[in-house]
């Protein structure tokens, strides 16, 4: 079995179609393989997976921008062993034999994506657990009921802004906005938030002229959070990184709260938008939805299946030479996890129109260790957001033929640049009370183990101060922690269960044995 990259540095280059040839127009580069870029591939990406899979099956060879090699994995169960073995494809871009031999320069289009930075999602091993724990227990810190009572409030105000007009832009007017409103409240930066900060997390992964300058404007941002929260902490995601036992440096805390903001910006933004339109533009998806016969999140969670948020993750690196789906991979190369072609493999989806409620086995969120942490928040953002919206707008038509929907793309997602809705236009309603939202509590103690950094325990809460704040003692809630200016209790820490749910546990690990 050879490689099919013969066009690398030193090989002899594979015949290249004439100017005037068809092939050009067709996304076909070097040695005859497909451009993974370019007008074909952001016009049509399924006919472009259905191509790769009829010629290679479920591991192909496609060119990046630049014709620079790398792989795309097609197959669900491929995908799955790619992103579960970080042993043999690892996340460290360093190992990029293209960046080693100098034929991927520092300019390149893509050196957002792939460029090292010192975060978990380029890290593996003991560096990658230290990383990761201090995210994951700080995520497990929020309270997922106060956010989704922050995101019904941000719904309704966002509605308010455009319910009298009769007509809106459920892209540009809802769907982006919602979750960087949602977000900056979580990383404790609610006062970031603007259209700016928009316009910057969208321009900054796209490789435009204007994407650093973007990546400036947001990183400066998250500077001044960490600075600020190293002397002022507050109940905030900011907070619990940088106090964590994990030690994080300011420049990892920095690095970590861009990379989850602009993560989780773009992929619920793309989330919110997809299953907007799918309610506008399928009527029997929408006759199940407003029947009763499927749920906002059984929407969600099909949409997940069919237009994931995210359609391809760059990348894993070859730790040594293997074979994957029967190709020959190199020490070295790049290879790209391709959710969308994952989620469409006949092996487990021969019908491509059955439903797959209450099914989650698609890759909307990647897989393995380096799987998305904060995909429960991304999921309560659209469920809660899309139902608040369906709640005040039932009667949301599209204001335009389907066909004329435009979409921006690129080798990571498809991103809906409008979706013109019309509907009776009705009066605002108040969204001026906040909502009651608990103070922060310690995380549990079953969340120890995704971290090898030990805690510290908590001071346990004076009876007196309890009871002054209506609480008591036994109701798991830390009144000893006074509040730190007016964001203090915006995004609370996890409750403890509830005592059904505690005794329900202890009985479960007793009839395990353990």
């Amino acid at each position: 079995m050879t490689t099919p990259f013969h066009h690398e540095p030193g090989a002899a280059m594979g015949p290249v179609p004439p100017p005037e040839c068809p092939a050009h127009g067709l996304g076909v580069g070097p040695g005859g393989l497909r451009r993974f870029y370019g007008p074909e591939a952001e016009r049509d990406p399924a006919g472009l997976y259905d191509k790769l899979r009829a010629e290679h099956g479920t591991v192909a060879p496609i060119l990046l921008h630049g014709d620079v090699p790398a792989w795309l994995v097609l197959g669900h169960s491929e995908n799955l062993h790619m992103t579960r073995t970080p042993s043999q494809f690892s996340r460290d871009s360093r190992r990029w034999r293209a960046l080693q031999d100098g034929s991927v320069a520092p300019d390149h289009p893509l050196a957002p994506i792939f460029t090292w930075q010192p975060v978990c999602v380029f890290a593996d091993g003991a560096t990658h657990e230290r990383q990761r724990g201090a995210v994951t227990d700080s995520m497990a810190r929020i309270d997922h009921r106060g956010v989704r009572r922050h995101i019904n409030r941000y719904s309704n105000r966002l509605v308010n802004e455009f319910c009298q007009d009769g007509r809106v832009d459920l892209v540009g007017q809802f769907a982006e906005r919602l979750p960087m409103m949602v977000m900056c409240e979580i990383l404790g930066m609610p006062e970031e938030c603007n259209d700016r900060m928009v316009q910057a997390a969208r321009d900054m992964t796209r490789g435009t002229a204007t994407a650093v300058a973007s990546n400036a404007y947001v990183v400066a941002a998250l500077d001044r959070l960490v600075r600020r929260r190293r002397t002022e902490p507050a109940a905030d995601f900011a907070t619990w990184l940088v106090e964590h036992p994990a030690g994080m440096t300011d420049t990892e805390v920095t690095e970590h709260l861009r990379l989850i903001l602009i993560a989780a910006y773009e992929a619920t933004a793309n989330l919110i938008a997809n299953v907007l339109r799918m309610v506008l533009t399928d009527p029997r998806f929408r006759a199940r939805l407003s029947g009763g016969h499927m749920t906002v999140p059984e929407a969600v969670e099909q949409t997940l299946w069919d237009e994931p948020p995210f359609t391809a993750v760059f990348g894993r690196w070859a730790v040594g030479d293997t074979e994957l789906g029967g190709q020959r991979i190199r020490e070295g190369d790049a290879l790209i996890v391709g959710i969308a072609p994952a989620n469409t493999d006949p092996v487990v989806r021969p019908d491509l129109a059955a439903d797959m409620e209450g099914n989650r086995a698609h890759l909307a969120f990647s897989g393995g260790p380096h799987e998305c942490p904060g995909q429960d928040i991304g999921r309560a953002i659209a469920d809660v957001g899309v139902d608040a919206l369906l709640m005040r707008l039932p009667d949301l038509e599209l204001a335009v033929e389907e066909s004329k929907l435009n979409w921006i793309g690129n080798i990571m997602s498809r991103h809906l640049l409008e979706l013109p809705a019309g509907f009776a236009a009705r009066s605002p309603q108040d969204d001026d009370e906040l909502p009651s939202m608990a103070r922060s509590t310690p995380p549990r103690e079953d969340w120890e183990g995704q971290s090898p950094v030990p805690h510290t325990t908590p001071a346990p809460v004076p009876a007196g101060v309890a009871a002054q704040a209506g609480q008591s003692p036994a109701d798991g809630v830390r009144t000893d922690v006074p509040p730190h200016g007016a964001s203090a209790d915006r995004i609370p820490q996890q409750r403890r269960p509830a005592a059904p749910a505690r005794l329900w546990h202890a009985v479960t690990r007793w009839w395990s044995g353990s």
